[in-house]
């Protein structure tokens, strides 16, 4: 048993895996199916929890090898490369040496790169400037996933970020690769909706019509309350029926937000009330407040100007119109539009269909507390 039920990182087990009962059935089902996935949601909704837990289902675990690979914070082909071979590296070493040692006769360039010590176990010794030729290894790792002795399902997160890579084929590079390897099927996991939307979406792009889209709503609030009485009640613990709605309507259902609050609230109190909600968000805010200044700091004044003014608006709409100018007493209509788009391309701001907002609900939480 773990000390706190409520997780803000990694997947545990079911037990500690809050609802998404459909989706995981819809995802196991299209996967065992042969159906490549485009899995798209805000970021901090569960994406990457739903995918362990379909790993973790038994059919899945029974007869697939999976892959899970976060390429967030690549910037070229040698970087996924290097992801992408280290997954599969750190994956198989946990079913024994036969199943690595198959992977290394396709993925030869990497070999070198690979340990064992005195027990037969494993180590990635391999740096990104060590991938000297990245369409070379990425065809020796297609090659193993066409030849595996298991189906392989390999799940991408944050599978956007390949649209900012400086190779410009590498969505047609890897369309090509994907629709001959019969052997795998593929999730393409991604938080930039509008991204995501037309690279599987528009006609003029390689992987049109090539997957399955699935969009990840809030988990209801029904199963969230009843998750969180569960977990309380099993420690002896109390909490109140409306501290869930409380969180869930502050944070709109986001996943994390509420695993957060939930953990500050069960971490620091035996019997919680609605009351006890603020000072929990409050306790969170001024944990990271240092980080948050920073964060300030490091804008122009115009941008700052504008994060203040968008948290405190919420969901901002019309931000270069004299009104909204006007209200936070920012210098001009051109200037928002170029600040914002800073914004925006730091993720520090979201925008959808003319909507502001600021990304880190802690954070719009701490601005409006300014």
């Amino acid at each position: 048993m773990i000390e706190n039920p409520f997780i803000t990182y990694g997947y545990e087990s079911a037990e500690y895996f809050c609802d998404r009962k459909e989706e995981t059935e819809m995802l196991t089902s299209l996967l065992t199916n042969g159906n490549h996935v485009a899995l798209i949601s805000p970021r901090r909704m569960g994406k990457t929890g739903l995918i362990r837990h379909t790993f973790s289902q038994e059919l899945i675990q029974d007869q697939y090898y999976t892959f899970l690979i976060d390429i967030y914070a690549t910037k070229n082909l040698q970087d996924l490369v290097f992801q992408l071979g280290r997954s599969i590296v750190n994956r198989l070493k946990s079913k024994g040496r036969e199943a690595l040692d198959r992977f290394l006769i396709f993925a030869t360039s990497l070999r070198t790169g690979i340990s064992f010590d005195g027990q037969g176990n494993a180590s990635w010794n391999l740096g990104v400037g060590d991938i000297k030729s990245p369409t070379f290894t990425l065809e020796e790792i297609f090659s193993y996933l066409k030849a595996a002795d298991r189906r392989c399902i390999v799940a991408i997160d944050e599978f956007q970020a390949i649209m900012d890579y400086p190779e410009q084929n590498t969505e047609e590079m890897l369309r090509t690769y994907i629709q001959d390897c019969r052997n795998a099927v593929f999730i393409f996991s991604g938080s930039q909706k509008h991204m995501m939307s037309e690279m599987f979406s528009s006609p003029a792009r390689p992987f049109y019509q090539s997957t399955s889209m699935m969009f990840l709503k809030p988990v209801a609030l029904s199963e969230y309350e009843l998750f969180a009485k569960y977990h309380f009640e099993k420690a002896h613990k109390q909490i109140a029926a409306d501290v869930v709605k409380s969180i869930y309507d502050l944070f709109e259902g986001t996943t994390w937000y509420i695993q957060k609050v939930l953990n500050q609230l069960f971490a620091t109190l035996d019997s919680v009330s609605e009351d006890d909600v603020d000072n929990a968000v409050r306790q969170i805010i001024l944990q990271n407040e240092e980080a948050y200044k920073d964060t300030l700091f490091q804008l122009t004044l115009r941008q700052r100007d504008l994060l203040v003014a968008i948290g405190r608006e919420g969901k901002a709409t019309q931000i270069t119109g004299m009104a909204f100018v006007k209200r936070y007493h920012l210098s001009s209509a051109s200037s928002v539009q170029k600040a914002a788009q800073i914004l925006v391309d730091k993720q520090l701001v979201t925008q959808q269909q003319g909507v502001y907002e600021v990304y880190d609900k802690f954070l719009a939480e701490w601005i409006r507390f300014l």
